[in-house]
Protein backbone atom coordinates (compact mmCIF):
# COMPACT_ATOMS: atom_id res chain seq x y z
CA UNK A 1 0.00 0.00 0.00
CA UNK A 2 1.46 3.09 -1.16
CA UNK A 3 -0.83 5.74 0.43
CA UNK A 4 -3.08 5.55 3.10
CA UNK A 5 -6.75 4.72 2.18
CA UNK A 6 -9.82 6.76 3.12
CA UNK A 7 -13.20 5.32 3.83
CA UNK A 8 -15.50 8.11 3.44
CA UNK A 9 -18.75 9.48 2.47
CA UNK A 10 -19.35 13.34 1.39
CA UNK A 11 -21.85 14.43 3.81
CA UNK A 12 -20.92 13.14 6.61
CA UNK A 13 -19.59 15.65 9.10
CA UNK A 14 -17.28 13.10 10.99
CA UNK A 15 -15.97 12.47 7.31
CA UNK A 16 -15.67 15.83 6.40
CA UNK A 17 -13.79 17.03 9.29
CA UNK A 18 -11.36 14.48 8.68
CA UNK A 19 -10.98 15.74 4.97
CA UNK A 20 -10.38 19.06 6.07
CA UNK A 21 -7.62 17.43 8.32
CA UNK A 22 -5.75 15.35 5.96
CA UNK A 23 -6.21 18.19 2.96
CA UNK A 24 -4.67 21.43 5.56
CA UNK A 25 -1.96 18.41 5.88
CA UNK A 26 -1.62 17.74 2.06
CA UNK A 27 -1.64 14.25 2.83
CA UNK A 28 -2.05 12.35 0.00
CA UNK A 29 -4.43 9.08 0.32
CA UNK A 30 -6.80 6.51 -1.85
CA UNK A 31 -10.90 7.95 -1.30
CA UNK A 32 -13.22 5.22 -1.23
CA UNK A 33 -16.46 7.10 -1.32
CA UNK A 34 -19.16 4.88 0.29
CA UNK A 35 -23.05 4.60 0.25
CA UNK A 36 -23.79 3.96 3.67
CA UNK A 37 -26.52 1.70 2.90
CA UNK A 38 -24.00 -0.50 0.66
CA UNK A 39 -20.89 -0.73 2.93
CA UNK A 40 -18.08 -2.09 1.02
CA UNK A 41 -16.80 -5.30 1.92
CA UNK A 42 -12.82 -3.99 2.21
CA UNK A 43 -14.04 -1.28 4.70
CA UNK A 44 -16.22 -3.83 7.09
CA UNK A 45 -13.18 -6.07 7.14
CA UNK A 46 -11.03 -2.65 8.07
CA UNK A 47 -13.67 -1.70 10.76
CA UNK A 48 -15.90 -3.93 11.36
CA UNK A 49 -18.43 -1.26 13.25
CA UNK A 50 -19.39 -0.17 9.63
CA UNK A 51 -19.45 3.77 10.30
CA UNK A 52 -17.00 6.87 8.18
CA UNK A 53 -14.44 7.35 7.83
CA UNK A 54 -11.81 5.17 8.00
CA UNK A 55 -8.19 5.30 7.49
CA UNK A 56 -6.46 2.58 6.52
CA UNK A 57 -2.56 2.85 7.43
CA UNK A 58 -0.09 0.66 6.64
CA UNK A 59 0.71 -0.87 10.29
CA UNK A 60 -2.99 0.48 11.85
CA UNK A 61 -6.41 1.52 11.42
CA UNK A 62 -8.51 4.93 12.40
CA UNK A 63 -11.58 4.72 12.61
CA UNK A 64 -12.73 7.64 14.72
CA UNK A 65 -12.58 11.32 13.44
CA UNK A 66 -10.98 12.88 16.18
CA UNK A 67 -8.04 10.04 16.13
CA UNK A 68 -7.84 10.71 12.56
CA UNK A 69 -7.40 14.35 13.16
CA UNK A 70 -5.04 13.47 16.31
CA UNK A 71 -2.82 11.42 13.49
CA UNK A 72 -2.89 14.36 11.63
CA UNK A 73 -1.42 16.84 14.11
CA UNK A 74 1.08 14.57 15.37
CA UNK A 75 3.22 14.70 11.78
CA UNK A 76 2.40 18.12 11.02
CA UNK A 77 1.92 21.11 12.17
CA UNK A 78 -0.87 22.34 10.40
CA UNK A 79 -2.28 24.82 13.17
CA UNK A 80 -0.09 27.74 14.37
CA UNK A 81 -0.26 26.33 18.29
CA UNK A 82 0.16 28.93 20.39
CA UNK A 83 -3.91 28.42 21.74
CA UNK A 84 -3.82 28.96 25.63
CA UNK A 85 -4.26 26.28 28.12
CA UNK A 86 -7.45 27.77 28.52
CA UNK A 87 -8.05 27.32 24.75
CA UNK A 88 -7.17 24.21 24.34
CA UNK A 89 -9.40 22.75 27.43
CA UNK A 90 -12.66 24.69 25.78
CA UNK A 91 -11.60 23.14 22.57
CA UNK A 92 -11.82 19.32 23.90
CA UNK A 93 -14.77 20.12 26.08
CA UNK A 94 -16.51 21.91 23.28
CA UNK A 95 -15.82 19.41 20.82
CA UNK A 96 -16.80 16.62 23.01
CA UNK A 97 -20.20 18.66 23.68
CA UNK A 98 -20.96 18.67 19.90
CA UNK A 99 -20.22 15.45 19.19
CA UNK A 100 -22.74 14.04 21.98
CA UNK A 101 -25.31 16.39 22.90
CA UNK A 102 -25.56 18.48 19.76
CA UNK A 103 -25.77 15.68 17.45
CA UNK A 104 -28.49 14.16 19.75
CA UNK A 105 -30.34 16.98 19.14
CA UNK A 106 -29.07 17.31 15.66
CA UNK A 107 -30.26 14.04 14.47
CA UNK A 108 -33.93 14.43 15.97
CA UNK A 109 -34.65 17.86 14.74
CA UNK A 110 -32.98 17.38 11.31
CA UNK A 111 -34.30 13.77 10.70
CA UNK A 112 -37.23 13.77 12.88
CA UNK A 113 -39.22 10.99 10.40
CA UNK A 114 -36.75 8.90 11.64
CA UNK A 115 -37.85 8.74 15.03
CA UNK A 116 -40.78 8.20 17.23
CA UNK A 117 -42.44 10.54 19.51
CA UNK A 118 -40.20 13.54 19.83
CA UNK A 119 -40.94 16.74 20.16
CA UNK A 120 -38.85 18.45 17.03
CA UNK A 121 -38.85 22.24 18.57
CA UNK A 122 -37.36 21.17 22.07
CA UNK A 123 -34.30 19.70 20.13
CA UNK A 124 -33.87 22.73 18.25
CA UNK A 125 -33.73 24.81 21.12
CA UNK A 126 -31.52 22.82 22.94
CA UNK A 127 -28.96 23.33 19.60
CA UNK A 128 -29.61 26.33 19.59
CA UNK A 129 -28.83 26.61 23.43
CA UNK A 130 -25.66 25.09 22.69
CA UNK A 131 -24.99 27.53 19.53
CA UNK A 132 -25.59 30.38 21.54
CA UNK A 133 -23.12 29.64 24.81
CA UNK A 134 -20.61 29.59 21.70
CA UNK A 135 -21.23 32.49 20.36
CA UNK A 136 -20.85 34.10 23.75
CA UNK A 137 -17.59 32.80 23.81
CA UNK A 138 -16.66 34.34 20.36
CA UNK A 139 -14.90 37.75 19.13
CA UNK A 140 -14.34 39.51 16.17
CA UNK A 141 -11.65 37.14 14.68
CA UNK A 142 -12.56 35.09 11.35
CA UNK A 143 -12.66 32.13 13.08
CA UNK A 144 -14.05 31.15 16.61
CA UNK A 145 -10.50 31.95 18.66
CA UNK A 146 -8.23 33.94 16.08
CA UNK A 147 -8.27 34.36 12.19
CA UNK A 148 -6.17 31.17 11.22
CA UNK A 149 -8.37 28.13 11.23
CA UNK A 150 -8.16 25.95 13.97
CA UNK A 151 -9.02 22.46 15.33
CA UNK A 152 -12.17 23.47 17.03
CA UNK A 153 -13.26 24.90 13.98
CA UNK A 154 -12.92 21.87 11.18
CA UNK A 155 -14.16 19.90 14.29
CA UNK A 156 -17.26 21.56 14.99
CA UNK A 157 -18.46 23.73 11.59
CA UNK A 158 -19.41 20.78 9.94
CA UNK A 159 -22.36 19.92 12.56
CA UNK A 160 -23.02 23.46 12.62
CA UNK A 161 -23.68 23.52 8.48
CA UNK A 162 -25.85 20.56 9.22
CA UNK A 163 -27.64 22.20 11.26
CA UNK A 164 -27.99 25.66 9.32
CA UNK A 165 -29.36 22.98 6.10
CA UNK A 166 -32.51 21.95 8.39
CA UNK A 167 -34.32 25.34 7.98
CA UNK A 168 -31.56 28.30 6.35
CA UNK A 169 -34.50 30.79 6.41
CA UNK A 170 -35.04 30.47 10.34
CA UNK A 171 -31.57 29.68 11.15
CA UNK A 172 -30.36 33.06 9.53
CA UNK A 173 -33.17 35.45 11.22
CA UNK A 174 -31.82 34.00 14.38
CA UNK A 175 -30.58 37.24 16.13
CA UNK A 176 -28.35 35.55 19.44
CA UNK A 177 -25.49 33.59 16.99
CA UNK A 178 -24.30 36.52 14.86
CA UNK A 179 -20.80 35.47 15.45
CA UNK A 180 -21.50 31.66 14.55
CA UNK A 181 -23.18 32.82 11.64
CA UNK A 182 -20.62 34.84 10.27
CA UNK A 183 -17.94 31.91 11.12
CA UNK A 184 -20.43 29.22 9.19
CA UNK A 185 -20.16 31.83 6.37
CA UNK A 186 -16.79 31.88 5.98
CA UNK A 187 -16.23 28.31 6.31
CA UNK A 188 -19.24 27.68 3.20
CA UNK A 189 -17.20 30.25 1.19
CA UNK A 190 -13.77 29.06 2.15
CA UNK A 191 -11.60 27.23 -0.66
CA UNK A 192 -11.08 24.47 2.02
CA UNK A 193 -14.60 23.71 2.24
CA UNK A 194 -14.88 23.82 -1.28
CA UNK A 195 -11.70 21.75 -1.94
CA UNK A 196 -13.02 18.90 0.89
CA UNK A 197 -16.68 18.91 -0.80
CA UNK A 198 -15.72 17.92 -4.43
CA UNK A 199 -18.18 14.88 -5.51
CA UNK A 200 -16.32 11.51 -5.97
CA UNK A 201 -18.28 8.76 -7.39
CA UNK A 202 -19.21 5.30 -5.35
CA UNK A 203 -16.30 3.45 -4.68
CA UNK A 204 -16.21 -0.34 -6.19
CA UNK A 205 -14.13 -3.64 -6.14
CA UNK A 206 -13.46 -2.23 -10.03
CA UNK A 207 -13.28 1.44 -9.64
CA UNK A 208 -9.83 3.05 -10.98
CA UNK A 209 -7.88 4.37 -8.12
CA UNK A 210 -8.84 8.24 -7.00
CA UNK A 211 -6.54 10.27 -4.88
CA UNK A 212 -7.73 13.01 -2.05
CA UNK A 213 -6.72 16.09 -1.88
CA UNK A 214 -7.23 16.11 -5.63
Amino acid sequence: MNYPILYSFKRCPYAMRARMALKLADIKCEIREVRLNNKPEDMLKASPKGTVPVLVLKNRVIDESNEIIDWVLEGNKIFNGNLSNTNIQFTRETINIFDNQFKYHLDRYKYSTRYEDIDVKDHQRKCMSILISLDKKIGGSRWIFEDNLNKLDISILPFIRQFRIADPKWFDEQTEIKSVQRILNNFLKSELFKDVMIPYDEWKEESRVVFFPK
